[in-house]
């Protein structure tokens, strides 16, 4: 069975180019990656830029890296085009202004913030000497699960990412690029719609509207946080299906439900990804090799024994023959 690849990542810069060609270059990436603009800059006479991005099935993601600039987006520019996609932005460093509609807001890094194409915008990227970075997730009208009345509320709005959902999006988008390259084209895409739920159920639930999501999008987003959780405690012996539904203030049946539609159940998960660890642990050359029960306690395995058959069975050796290299290894069940 053929692996589909995965989706390449692409990397521009202006760098080659005449110094005084590099504003031209840049306006006119901005254009073909995000819409029409109007923009200024302090800099135009040399403008390093530099741009990445990536499908992520109907989704994109892009990273732009520039100078200070003054950005703007009229009714002109909204006749000619790129009016079918919300905009959701992580700030890396310099700080930004946006403001569209009845909202203004100025995002510091680490900040979230959306907007829409469709509606006119000023983006302002103060000149502070640190570049500006920011990541843009491209989110196409069609494929959001919330009413455009509702999004409108959201537009240049504080949106606090001091929550669960929040921080996953965050971390997703600032990752991402990580990933993109070692996955198939289908996890890219699996990807792609966890980042769509996760960017709905973030703005939803800054303006009371969880209920309206369409039920998968929120089952999505859910099964999402728990992976995160499981992620963050797979060293804890105690992480059981009761220990995760409670965090989640779900019950254990609704939990087993959750993961029922998932490729694998919540504890061949919490087991796949703790025998990941381990082995990734006895893979790594070290001068002082750790005892493989510390290993295996580390990562959550209640006796040596219990771990040694569960990775006998796994990956076709013992712990053992795979750190010594002593045993033909073969693909994990």
């Amino acid at each position: 069975m053929t692996t589909s690849a995965a989706a390449p990542v692409v990397s521009l810069s202006n760098s080659g180019l005449a110094a005084t060609d590099r504003f031209g270059w840049f306006v006119d990436v901005i254009h073909d990656q995000i819409a029409p603009l109007a923009m200024t800059s302090s800099h135009a006479g040399d403008f390093p830029a530099q741009v990445r991005h990536t499908d992520l099935g109907a989704v994109q993601l892009a990273r732009f890296s520039f100078p200070a600039l003054d950005a703007t987006r009229t009714a002109r520019h909204i006749r000619r085009g790129g009016t079918d996609t919300y905009m959701l932005a992580l700030i890396h460093r310099s700080p930004m202004r946006v403001t569209q509609q009845n909202g203004s807001v100025a995002v510091d890094a680490g900040g979230l913030v959306f907007f829409d194409m469709a509606h006119p915008l000023e983006a302002t990227f103060p000149d502070l000497g640190l570049g500006t970075v920011l990541t843009v997730l491209h989110l196409p009208r069609a494929a959001f699960p919330l009413p455009a009345d509702q999004t409108d509320r959201l537009l240049a709005q504080p949106l606090s990412t001091h929550t669960a959902t929040g921080s996953l999006l965050r971390h997703l988008m600032g990752s991402a690029f990580g990933q993109v390259a070692h996955q198939s084209k289908a996890e890219n895409q699996r990807l792609g719609t966890i980042a769509v739920d996760l960017a709905a159920a973030f703005l939803a639930g800054h303006i009371d509207a969880s209920g309206i999501l369409p039920a998968e999008t929120r089952r999505r987003a859910l099964v999402t946080r728990i992976g995160a959780f499981i992620e963050t405690n797979l060293g804890d012996p105690g992480l059981t299906p009761a220990a995760i539904a409670a965090h989640h203030h779900i019950s254990v049946r609704t939990l087993h439900q959750l993961f029922s539609v998932e490729p694998e159940g919540v504890m061949a998960a919490v087991r796949r990804r703790r025998l990941e660890r381990c082995r990734q642990a006895l893979a790594t050359p070290s001068p002082h090799k750790q005892p493989i029960g510390v290993i295996a306690a580390r990562w959550g395995f209640s006796s040596p024994g219990e771990f040694s058959r569960v990775f006998r069975r796994t990956y076709g050796q013992t712990p053992r023959q795979f750190r010594d290299g002593t045993a033909p290894a073969r693909s994990p069940r």
